[in-house]
């Protein structure tokens, strides 16, 4: 009994540390110091995995890595690395894998691109796959999450309808912190 408290306990406290990340980053002016502006991007690629849910057979093993893509141009480079750098969720150690070409966005489970030349072909190659897409606002093309910036603050909308549609489940707790949330219609 005293160890189920004690892992419930911990997983209390992991939860809360990750909402006061996530909202420390939404309040944190991203205009003010433009150069934390790519970290903070980093920071909540690292977080948003604790408020999603994966189907069965998402991951190879109960331990296998969560994969974190990043498909094109990357802005985030070694802050990703150091967000991930020993995180865990669950018992999936977080790893960062940059893609040569777009089309292996289908191996990912989250996949971010800031890139306008390659977005297109990579959302396409995660469509209707378990993998949580992240875009920039300026793209033609948006993920299921995309950061948008809100005079001088980091915000992101997200696309509950298009999670839904890869069989992903989005926390209520990440959906309290969105900007805007598109979704589906019942």
């Amino acid at each position: 009994m005293g160890r189920h408290k004690g892992r419930d306990l911990r997983a209390a406290v992991k939860t809360s540390i990750a909402c006061g990340l996530a909202v420390l980053a939404v309040l944190m002016p991203a205009g003010a110091q433009p150069s934390l502006e790519n970290p903070v991007k980093a920071a909540y690629l690292s977080k948003f995995a604790p408020f999603i849910e994966w189907p069965a057979g998402a991951f190879a093993t109960p331990t296998a890595p969560l994969v974190i893509c990043v498909a094109g141009a990357d802005p985030l480079g070694a802050n990703l690395d150091r967000a991930v750098q020993g995180q865990k969720t669950g018992e999936h150690p977080l790893t960062v894998r940059r893609l040569a070409e777009p089309e292996a966005a289908a191996d990912c489970h989250i996949l971010y691109t800031a890139d306008p030349l390659v977005a297109g072909a990579a959302l396409e190659a995660a469509a209707a796959r378990p993998v949580l897409t992240v875009t920039d606002s300026g793209l033609p093309v948006q993920g299921m999450i995309s950061f948008v910036r809100v005079g001088n603050n980091l915000r992101f909308d997200i696309d509950e309808a298009r999670a839904q549609e890869a069989r992903l489940v989005i926390s209520s707790k990440l959906l309290a912190l969105a900007r805007t949330v598109r979704r589906s219609p019942r």
